[in-house]
């Protein structure tokens, strides 16, 4: 045999070679296509048809073909005042809900990872709004905040603070009183997920911090905060997507009153699709918001990351 052969023949056998990086690829995009194919088909495929249709006049019940507009509904958007006061109200609400929700989950989290007496049933009992349907959590909220024999109104009135209050007809209280319906709805998951990244947090770094003279205030700060801070960028960003985009629960509440004031960009969206039949300016809208809130939140995440490689 001659040393040329045997380099080829040692080359062949080599596990990295690139026959067998490619046999791997196959196997990898084999593995990957049943996750893949539904979100090709629900997902992207939808998306890429309502930006489509957000450069058209479809409408429902029309005789006449479908037109193809260009701009026109984004330059009608431009002016639409209904629309950017719905976008406003949308941005108030999502902050309003994400930034509570996380603060409340973040002690709740702390709290559930001491080793308390019954944990486990505090843990099962925390997750419970998570697992109810918004619609169902709608309506149950709306037999609290109910103005003649809600649970709310009658505890203020057995106190004497007052004969209570249409919370959720009223210009100044509606958006608040579904704010406190989101955080609490929305909480759960938040606390599960800081709760995962607390427990992942070796106890020795704890144990050693106490026994250098930190309190607990210096602990979290030193070394509960980093180990939670990804974690919490991920789930401060993907609650803000999910709050903004809410419309069972508020739809189940309020439906967008009283006056238009919790009327989100979801809710005027489905408005014009589903009630007026405007198919290609809903679409618009739908384009404008995921392009919106995809700028905030790369601004967002950008700034973290930025400040997490600083610190």
């Amino acid at each position: 045999m001659t040393l040329a052969t045997a380099t080829r023949r040692s080359v062949k056998q080599v596990p990295g070679s690139g026959r067998d990086r490619r046999r791997a690829d196959h196997g990898a995009w084999f593995l990957v296509l049943p996750a893949l194919i539904p979100i090709l088909v629900l997902s992207v495929g939808p998306l890429l048809y309502g930006i489509a249709l957000a450069f058209t006049d479809s409408q429902s019940g029309r005789t006449t073909a479908t037109q193809w507009t260009g701009v026109l509904n984004f330059q009608d958007l431009l002016h639409d005042t209904l629309f950017w006061d719905s976008f406003r109200i949308g941005l108030l609400w999502a902050v309003g809900v994400t930034v509570p929700q996380f603060l409340l989950a973040l002690g709740l989290a702390l709290l559930l990872n001491q080793e308390l007496r019954f944990r486990w049933l505090a843990r099962a009992l925390a997750i419970i709004p998570w697992a109810m349907p918004e619609v169902v959590v709608g309506i149950m909220w709306r037999l609290v905040y109910n103005p003649d024999a809600g649970i709310l109104n009658e505890t203020l009135r057995d106190l004497g603070l007052g004969d209570g209050r249409d919370w959720l007809s009223g210009l100044g209280t509606a958006l608040p009183a579904v704010i406190v319906v989101g955080v609490w709805a929305g909480m759960p998951q938040t606390t599960v997920a800081l709760l995962a990244g607390l427990q992942n947090t070796p106890r020795e770094l704890h144990e050693a911090a106490a026994m250098d003279g930190a309190g607990a205030w210096r602990r979290f700060l030193t070394v509960t905060w980093p180990a939670l801070r990804l974690v919490a960028l991920a789930i401060t960003a993907l609650n803000f997507i999910w709050n903004f985009n809410s419309f069972a629960l508020v739809y189940v509440l309020t439906n967008g009153g009283p006056g238009g004031r919790t009327r989100l960009p979801m809710l005027f969206a489905y408005e014009e699709a589903f009630r007026y039949g405007q198919f290609g300016y809903a679409a618009a809208m739908g384009c404008v918001m995921v392009a919106v809130i995809s700028a905030i939140l790369a601004v967002y995440l950008v700034g973290r990351l930025r400040g997490d490689e600083n610190t």
